[in-house]
Formats: C-alpha cells, sequence, structure tokens
C-alpha cells in the first residue's frame, strides 16, 4: 500500500462462496465419527417451529448441540475437521480462492465472515491467508465447556455491521473495499462496500447484480490449489 493512502479490504462469505459445502453441516457429521458421545449429547433434531425460523434461529439452535462441550475439544476437533476437508478435489469455490489469492497479492486485508464458528474458520483462515475472522462467536463458561448460547449469529445485517465497524477501525474507504457473496442473506454485506462480487446464481443475488452491474463469478468447484500451483 502507498504511503498516504487508506487500507482496502477484502471481505468473503465462508460457506459455498469460498468452501463448496457448509462447513457446519460438514463438521457435524465429522463430530458424530469422532466425537459419538458429545454428538450423541447434541443430536435432537429441531423442533417444527425451530425449522421454520429464520437462518439466524436456526444459526442458535445449532450451536445449543455443542452445550458442555470443552472449548478445547471443539478447537482440536475443528483442527481435525480442516485437515480432512481441505485436500478434497472439489473442496473449494475456485474463483474465489483465486480472488483471495489476487488481493493479497494487491496488498489488501482479507476477511472471512461467516456464521460459521471460529474453531472451524481459523484453521482456513490460516491456510488462505485471512487476517481477520468476523463469525458467530461461542459463549464459554468460566470452566471452559460451551454455554451452547452465542454472542450474535454473524448472518444477514450481523454481517454487514461488522464489517462496517472494521472499515471504520482500519480507516479504510468502504468505496474501495470487496466483498463476496453467494446467498441472498450477504446482500447487506454485499451493499456496504463499494466493490461487491457475487458467486453463484442466487436469483436475489443475481438479480441485484444486473440492477446495480456488479459482477457475477460462477461457482465453480475445485481442489484448494489450481493444478500445476
Amino acid at each position: 500500500m502507498a504511503v498516504g493512502t487508506r487500507p482496502a479490504l477484502a471481505f468473503f462469505d465462508v460457506d459455498e462462496t469460498v468452501i463448496a459445502e457448509k462447513s457446519l453441516i460438514s463438521f457435524w457429521e465429522h463430530w458424530k465419527s469422532r466425537c459419538p458421545a458429545w454428538a450423541a449429547a447434541g443430536a435432537a433434531r429441531p423442533p417444527a417451529e425451530a425449522q421454520a425460523r429464520d437462518r439466524a434461529e436456526l444459526n442458535r439452535w445449532y450451536y445449543r448441540r455443542y452445550a458442555g462441550v470443552p472449548l478445547a475439544v471443539l478447537e482440536a476437533a475443528g483442527r481435525l475437521w480442516y485437515d480432512d476437508y481441505r485436500g478434497g478435489g472439489s473442496a473449494f469455490v475456485r474463483p474465489a480462492v483465486d480472488a483471495v489469492t489476487a488481493h493479497r497479492a494487491a496488498g489488501r486485508e482479507v476477511v472471512l465472515v461467516s456464521g460459521s464458528m471460529r474453531p472451524l474458520l481459523t484453521p482456513l483462515a490460516k491456510d488462505l491467508g485471512a487476517s481477520a475472522i468476523l463469525c458467530t462467536e461461542l459463549v464459554v463458561a468460566a470452566g471452559g465447556a460451551l454455554t451452547g448460547e452465542v454472542q450474535r449469529p454473524m448472518i444477514g445485517g450481523a454481517k454487514a455491521e461488522a464489517a462496517t465497524r472494521l472499515m471504520r477501525a482500519r480507516g479504510a474507504d468502504p468505496g474501495e473495499c470487496f466483498a463476496y457473496g453467494d446467498h441472498e442473506s450477504d446482500l447487506s454485506l454485499l451493499r456496504a462496500v463499494g466493490k461487491p462480487v457475487v458467486v453463484g446464481d442466487s436469483p436475489r443475488l443475481n438479480d441485484a447484480a444486473q440492477r446495480f452491474g456488479w459482477p457475477v463469478a460462477p461457482a465453480l468447484r475445485g481442489p484448494l490449489r489450481a493444478e500445476g500451483a
């Protein structure tokens, strides 16, 4: 970054934007096989009314499955899950991974913004070279175990608010910042910056892209490292 210029940030939603799957669902399958006793304790299905609620409510319900689990256990499981996940031949959305590389090469700070949890996102951020994570933060009791509650689901408007706070803290010009998202719940995040990019074929996001002239990147799956890289 040149002397006297303001920093620029690149915000990336994670699930089905950077990685090709929903991290919480993928991790739950891993958790059931690697930590069956803990998984059995939290395996109850959501009540019918919860299934009909919005994504933030379902996000809260999901994390209640981990009530009583020591944070250190979940962090270790998250690292193992990512070690397994990252080797998949179609585990990542290649255009987004390429964009991460390009932004870092241009000197922009890469930030992951996700409704997922830090134990899953930390190894991904390290792998990608992302310097900050804005996510659903878990509430931890004094003894180090999870309460099952969260501070606030990082979904919808919460993403835009968190990104705006970080841009302000960094002294960044929102008009020069980027954001990438695949789902209609990412719309507020995309509108918080001057350079939004839609990933994939969400009808609502593609309508917005057509209306506002935003670029659209295909959600092409592939490995973390492109062949020959």
